[in-house]
């Protein structure tokens, strides 16, 4: 394991010294930690951020966004379908009323 030093400020020292008799586990180990959690964190923003350019990207194209309205808008009747299901409603009616209001588009 590589090593390294690395001056902190009173108060993040202080911080770090309490952290490390709380959790019973050496300074270095609390450091490892906080760096591998900041480490993690840092990636999945960038991989989120990622991921929302390229959506608005995607969605800026009149194409892609109808497809993806007509997907959201098929997955809403299943959503509700489900809801129903779990709150004891009958299925059969909204079934019926979901297939008259795609008719009338």
């Amino acid at each position: 394991m590589a090593g390294f030093s690395i001056r902190l400020p009173e108060d993040l020292e202080d911080k770090l010294d309490a952290e490390a008799r709380r959790e019973g586990v050496a300074r270095a180990e609390v450091a490892r930690l906080a760096i591998a959690e900041f480490l993690a964190r840092r990636e999945r923003e960038r991989f989120v951020a990622a991921l929302v350019a390229e959506a608005r990207a995607a969605y800026a194209d009149p194409k892609v966004r109808r497809e993806a309205l007509a997907v959201a808008e098929e997955f809403a009747a299943t959503d509700s379908e489900a809801l129903d299901l779990a709150e004891g409603k009958p299925v059969a009616a909204r079934a019926r009323a979901v297939g008259r209001s795609r008719r009338r588009r």
